[in-house]
């Protein structure tokens, strides 16, 4: 008596878990999808460049509301007022870059479209 763990699957079995995943993406199918999985394809580290200028906005926003707070309670004043400028730019460069990202990523759906 053969052992029944050496005998391969059945053939409805192995082509019934292949016929899920498709074989090929097809564009006329589903342009949109063709066209943001191309678009990541060019530029596969946007959605990370953007998640860090998010955090780091963030970051910058809370040191600023931090600096702000002291220089409104009169501490330090001196050395409050460079940081918190130096936070806001933090964040002004942030909300840029994020910005031009959107921006990027806006004109090259529309070119591969």
């Amino acid at each position: 008596m053969p052992d029944s763990s050496s005998t391969p699957a059945s053939p409805e079995s192995s082509t019934s878990s292949r016929s899920i995943l498709p074989k090929r993406l097809d564009p006329q199918r589903d342009p949109e999808l063709y066209a943001q999985l191309r678009a990541e394809a060019k530029a596969p580290y946007r959605g990370l460049r953007q998640f860090i200028y998010v955090g780091f906005g963030a970051s910058g926003l809370i040191g600023a509301f931090i600096f702000l707070m002291q220089i409104l309670a009169g501490r330090e004043v001196d050395a409050a007022l460079p940081n918190f400028v130096l936070q806001v730019g933090v964040v002004a460069l942030m909300v840029w870059l994020f910005r031009l990202e959107q921006r990027a990523k806006a004109k090259q759906l529309k070119k591969l479209r």
